[in-house]
């Protein structure tokens, strides 16, 4: 898709800049009232859900419990730039792949005909909608639960935890446990899409809404207290992301499946997934290939993708090479390898795997016609992309009726 028409950045017309057009509302969807997502980091297919897998409780025992989607994709690397289509649809920038190191505004200066902002920065102005912003205007709760989130008072705060505008962020890596921050802090801005938004930051009840991990049982605990939409994001230890961790734990594969081991049996049974929940387990991007030579360390990133998926308009051509210090980082192409994704609700037959592509966009999608939202952001309203439930998706097969 070319990005030949342009909308001018109009400040009278702030409401272009992000919601697709209107849609019909999606039939046959489950009737899911609460939905949960855990986002694990940077492991390709062969090592979340192949049979040799060092995450058994992950590769086995949840997709016997569920659906397999054996054909997931992410839609780009490094980090940021995947957490951001999950819930806002937006392709990436050129500092958002770079994972926002200055937490700096997103310069705006126009607008696709499908969605895309145009510009250049990380932080997005309030006129780009989220996912957050249309369940808000629906009257439906949402809540982000991050781990480690303030450990470190003098590093973020304890809710709606970013940088300063303007400023580097303190959290692109983990900080090992010291006197005064025993268990060190693994919170990773990056890993919480919601702080790179306007509307939710800027927003009276953002403290609500961002909270720490330790408030989701208490959420958990009655289906009154835990929102529609339920978003969890580990830390730079249980996400897999590092290993060996700063406080002592092994990290990678093994720290992904004690954390799930540890909180998908209470979210599956918990009030409001029993009565009407889906548990969503995905990873925000696959691995790179890494060669050492005498010249340095490369690193290459295939950039396979799915579903059509279109660059957007902020970055690109590919292939394309930068070289930091000793590394050269070599990106073949835009989208972010197959990862696998699992789903887990009362209203799946379980142990059936799917065969269909999808990737973060569909997700979002998925889950704006589980709400019965009345459009869809950026890349989900992609002519062709197909959502879980609807006509054409080999997920519908795996639905049951309600108990």
């Amino acid at each position: 898709m070319k990005h030949a028409l342009l909308l001018p950045l109009l400040a009278a017309l702030p409401a272009l800049a992000a919601a697709g057009p209107a849609h019909a509302p999606a039939t046959h969807q489950p009737p899911v009232g609460h939905v949960f997502v855990i986002v694990l980091e940077n492991k390709n297919y062969e090592d979340t859900f192949g049979p040799k897998s060092a995450a058994p409780y992950l590769a086995h025992d949840l997709p016997a419990k569920g659906v397999l989607l054996e054909q997931y994709y992410a839609t780009g690397h490094f980090s940021l730039d995947n957490y951001l289509a999950m819930i806002s649809g937006q392709a990436a920038s050129r500092e958002t792949r770079d994972d926002c190191e200055v937490f700096e505004d997103f310069r705006l200066q126009g607008m696709t005909a499908d969605g895309q902002a145009i510009g250049h920065g990380c932080v997005y102005p309030a006129s780009i909608r989220t996912l957050a912003d249309q369940l808000q205007d629906a009257g439906l709760d949402w809540r982000a639960y991050m781990e480690d989130m303030g450990n470190d008072p003098g590093r973020e705060a304890s809710a709606c935890a970013h940088p300063v505008v303007g400023s580097p962020d303190p959290t692109q890596a983990a900080e090992a446990p010291r006197a005064g921050v025993p268990h060190g802090d693994q919170y990773a801005a990056r890993h919480n899409p919601f702080m790179y938004f306007h509307s939710i930051i800027d927003a009276p009840g953002c403290a609500h809404h961002v909270v720490r991990l330790e408030q989701l049982q208490h959420d958990l605990a009655r289906a009154g207290t835990t929102p529609a939409y339920t978003f969890i994001a580990p830390s730079l230890c249980s996400d897999g992301h590092d290993g060996p961790c700063v406080d002592g734990r092994p990290g990678g594969l093994a720290s992904i499946d004690a954390f799930l081991r540890e909180w998908v049996p209470r979210i599956m049974a918990s009030p409001a997934f029993r009565r009407d929940g889906l548990l969503v387990v995905t990873f925000d991007e696959g691995e790179e290939e890494e060669e050492n030579s005498s010249g340095g360390t490369v690193l290459r990133y295939a950039g396979e993708h799915c579903c059509n998926q279109q660059p957007g308009p902020n970055i690109g051509p590919f292939p394309e090479s930068f070289r930091d210090g000793n590394v050269t980082y070599v990106i073949d192409d835009f989208g972010g390898e197959r990862t696998g994704t699992v789903l887990l609700s009362p209203f799946l037959r379980p142990g059936h795997v799917s065969k269909l592509p999808f990737n973060h966009y569909s997700m979002l999608k998925s889950i704006e016609d589980l709400f019965h939202l009345p459009t869809h952001l950026g890349y989900a309203a992609q002519p062709g992309l197909v959502g879980w439930f609807e006509e054409g998706s080999d997920v519908r097969a795996a639905v049951r009726a309600a108990r």
